[in-house]
């Protein structure tokens, strides 16, 4: 049974596709394809259906050459059962999401996406929907710090 992660924004157009095409990324590139899948969720439903931010493709291309696709969907209570691990982009998300748990059953499940940066310090992923590019291309390093973070975290709950 392959490891399950499943990163969690607002509208799943900009950080939540961004962390997982990142770690999808790292995870080909460390040969485990096989054993992690990565899928992403918004909270809302602005953008069902929708690819992600172009403002976001162009910055994951130039400061990492990853090429994003995806479409965007809404969380739902059974990514609870499917995912082993749910990454929320901010504690607005991360309560969010729990507010989907309310016997508080799968909360071991769900992490703040900063809590596996390494040089970052951060708390939280800033959505960078309303700024500039500069805001793109900060939120794509501190995603790959995090993604670089977690995967290290997977392979050791992996073995």
């Amino acid at each position: 049974m392959p490891y399950k992660l499943l990163f969690v924004c607002l509208g799943n157009i900009c950080r939540s596709p961004a962390a997982e095409n990142i770690m999808n990324y790292l995870i080909e590139e460390a040969g485990l394809s096989d054993t992690i899948v990565c899928d992403s969720a918004g909270t809302s439903s602005y953008h069902v259906g929708s690819p992600p931010d172009r403002r976001m493709t162009v910055a994951a291309n130039s400061k990492l050459g990853i090429k994003m696709c995806g479409h965007a969907r809404q969380f739902k209570r059974s990514d609870f059962q499917d995912f082993d691990l749910i990454l929320a982009m901010d504690k607005e998300n991360y309560n969010n999401i729990l507010y989907l748990d309310p016997n508080g059953q799968y909360r071991e499940k769900v992490r703040l996406m900063c809590d596996f940066c390494s040089h970052h310090t951060l708390k939280e992923v800033p959505d960078p929907y309303y700024g500039g590019t500069d805001g793109f291309e900060k939120v794509i390093d501190l995603l790959n710090d995090a993604c670089e973070g977690l995967l290290k975290y997977v392979i050791k709950q992996q073995a």
